[in-house]
Formats: structure tokens, C-alpha cells, sequence
């Protein structure tokens, strides 16, 4: 606990990436009105993680309630050694799919796009992934990566 001033301030937990930023419109009788959409993944890199969705008439509102949403959205996965996830697991969400494989020690994490996010925030240190759907969007890859990571095994 740091203290500024009478009150204590808590040391942030998670570390957070703002994965995707999206002007979004409602087209109403008077033209159109913009609102921001933050798509934002978090994790503690010891095993837990989540993503965020939130909206707002501002970029830092819509961060804020994407952070509040992804703190709503935790995920707790089990990982072999502290390093590599037990065994190979695939999803999809969506138009996304998604395949990630375990590594040996050393290996590293070769993935890319917002699937590499997800397994760094969640602590993966030694992995194969790979975004076999033909979607470039972050928030849907990102969402099939946290629904293969359900689908591991303890």
C-alpha cells in the first residue's frame, strides 16, 4: 500500500491493453450521433484474464467501463509448470477461430494478433497459437482465444 496524503492508494493487480478502438454511429432524424466502442483485455500474468467491452461518448469513458466489464469477465485458467497450458484446444466465436497448441520450455509464445494479448496477460509464456478463421477483427480472435482457454482441462 503506497499513501498520498491521509488516504492509501492500492497498487494496481492486473495490467491492462486496450486491444481495439472503434468509432461507432446511430444514424437518428437529425444526422448522426458517434459514440467510442474499448475493447480492452486484462490479466495478472498468474493464470487469470478477461476482456472487456464498453461504450461511451468519450475514449476515456469507454475505456473506463470496458476495464469495469473485463474485471466482471475474469477468467482462471490452470497452467503446467507456471509457463505452458496443458494440452491443445481450439474454438471459435463467431467468424473467428482459433488453435493453441503447448510448447516446450523456451519455446516462447508465437501467435499473433490479439490471441498473443490473451495468453500474455493470462501468463503463457511457452505457445503456438494460430487465428485459422479469415476474420482481422481483434474483439472476435480475442473472444475465441478466452473460449478455448474454457475448454482447458485442469
Amino acid at each position: 500500500m503506497f499513501k498520498r496524503g491521509d488516504r492509501p492508494i492500492k497498487k494496481e493487480e492486473f495490467k491492462e491493453k486496450v486491444l481495439d478502438m472503434r468509432r461507432v454511429t446511430r444514424v437518428v432524424a437529425g444526422g448522426k450521433r458517434f459514440r467510442f466502442r474499448a475493447t480492452i483485455v486484462l490479466g495478472d500474468e498468474k493464470g487469470r484474464v478477461g476482456i472487456g467491452i464498453g461504450k461511451g461518448l468519450d475514449v476515456q469513458q469507454a475505456v473506463g467501463k470496458a476495464k469495469m466489464d473485463a474485471q466482471k469477465n475474469i477468467l482462471t485458467i490452470n497452467l503446467r509448470e507456471n509457463r505452458t497450458i496443458a494440452h491443445e484446444v481450439g474454438a471459435k466465436y463467431s467468424a473467428a477461430k482459433v488453435l493453441i497448441k503447448p510448447a516446450s520450455r523456451g519455446h516462447g509464445l508465437r501467435c499473433g494478433g490479439s490471441v498473443r494479448f490473451v495468453l500474455a496477460f493470462a501468463g503463457v509464456k511457452d505457445a503456438t497459437g494460430k487465428c485459422l478463421g479469415r476474420t482481422p477483427n481483434k474483439l472476435t480472435n480475442a473472444m475465441a482465444a478466452i473460449e478455448a482457454l474454457k475448454k482447458l482441462k485442469a
